[in-house]
């Protein structure tokens, strides 16, 4: 089975792809031999997946002003000091940790399905930023992150100094 990054969508909903239920499909009727080294496994028979030692993936939203491109996900339940933002002129990475502070034996839960643990995303830009021009807020869950845009039409005039 392919080593693929799941969204925090699926991880959210436990939701499976068509691929991966197809294959798991076959694994149930042994035309797909033996996985014993996978990190999934199913749990009571539902769709419900788990993943060990994997991140999750942001969903993100990316768009553009005349001056700035602003990327905004939901990052509710993760402090600011949980999370890391990396910028280039043309990538950012966000990076943090939801930790769960409950300790709740597993068998009082009937659903379980928010996501608690690490995630990140790299986000190719579609024009250069200034990685020194970054606004980061989080408001209600959503963190905006502001970044300028490089101009490149942008003149300084310099005035000599004698020395």
């Amino acid at each position: 089975m392919e080593n693929k990054k799941r969204s925090l969508w699926e991880r959210l909903t436990g939701s499976v792809s068509m691929e991966e239920e197809e294959e798991s499909e076959n694994l149930k009727r042994g035309s797909a031999g033996s996985h014993k080294g996978d990190k999934k496994e199913r749990k009571n028979n539902s769709n419900w997946i788990e993943e060990e030692n994997e991140e999750a993936e942001l969903a993100v939203d990316v768009y553009q002003t005349p001056t700035d491109i602003i990327v905004q996900t939901f990052v509710a339940g993760v402090k600011p000091e949980d999370l890391e933002l990396s910028i280039a002129r043309d990538i950012i990475t966000i990076i943090g940790k939801r930790e769960e502070n409950r300790n709740i034996d597993e068998g009082n839960y009937f659903n379980k399905e928010l996501y608690w643990g690490k995630f990140s995303r790299t986000i190719s830009l579609p024009k250069e930023v200034e990685p020194e021009e970054v606004e980061a807020t989080e408001k209600h869950g959503l963190l905006t992150i502001r970044l300028q845009k490089v101009d490149k039409e942008k003149t300084n005039n310099v005035k000599v100094r004698s020395i």
